[in-house]
């Protein structure tokens, strides 16, 4: 087992309203066996046991399943490795000496909480003003009561993988949650549950995201890049179009 030492910058900020700055730490032995996260606790049990404050950052599941655990790894949110979380990137993948920037997702509708925590609740507005299916609850309906292909399953699968940890955000020049917003909208478009609902959720949500404070998509891509379940920006296009047919029929007398 092989160890590293690392040279650590972290984004330490008391709260929304204090002034935040980068504070340099040594990160001491570091197993390169270790995840990131596990790194990041090594450092604060050696600030504990020092008298010191630890880093406070957002984690969970540990297991690339909830999104929490988003922060700015030099530049990268999630880190530099394709379709990984924070708590998936691993330290086998730094050197020895190197310089790691560790930031939170930088968005105004992403409000700082403390150091690395932001506040992504409005992710959850977003999905409370559409995304989600108005249904009569039973018993669990037939397999193949509603056949569809295995071209649209695929494509309303990959949608639902979206974990909603808001990389996009952080990732986009413009703060965009196009890509969000279009996994929900184009999961439920292709399903025949989210029909009834359809045009009045293309709206919904596109108007709260702008209501919110979110930018709107200007096909950087870098939402695509650094998602770590890999959602297409096909889903961009496909929430595009729901939103145009709906506001044609929305005008209709």
């Amino acid at each position: 087992m092989s160890t590293i030492h690392l040279h650590l910058k972290i984004w330490r900020q008391q709260g929304p309203d204090s002034h935040g700055k980068l504070v340099d730490y040594e990160s001491g032995p570091v197993s390169s066996h270790m995840s990131f996260l596990e790194m990041i606790d090594v450092l604060n049990e050696r600030l504990t046991l020092g008298g010191h404050e630890p880093v406070a950052f957002d984690h969970d599941c540990r297991e690339g399943i909830c999104g929490m655990c988003g922060a700015v790894v030099n530049g990268h949110a999630h880190g530099f490795e394709k379709e990984t979380t924070l708590c998936q990137l691993h330290m086998r993948h730094f050197n020895d000496g190197d310089t790691i920037v560790i930031e939170p997702f930088r968005a105004r509708a992403f409000k700082l909480v403390k150091d690395l925590i932001v506040d992504r609740s409005t992710f959850d507005t977003l999905i409370a003003s559409g995304g989600y299916v108005s249904v009569n609850t039973g018993g669990a309906p037939d397999g193949n009561a509603f056949p569809i292909s295995q071209q649209t399953a695929d494509q309303a699968l990959d949608a639902s993988a979206c974990i909603g940890c808001g990389a996009c955000v952080a990732s986009c020049p413009n703060a965009s949650a196009m890509l969000f917003v279009s996994a929900k909208v184009s999961q439920l478009a292709l399903l025949p549950q989210g029909q009834p609902e359809r045009a009045q959720r293309a709206l919904s949500m596109l108007t709260t995201m702008d209501l919110l404070g979110f930018g709107n998509c200007s096909n950087e891509r870098e939402c695509e890049a650094t998602c770590p379940k890999n959602i297409s920006i096909r889903h961009i296009a496909r929430l595009n179009r729901e939103y145009i047919k709906a506001a044609f029929l929305n005008d209709e007398p």
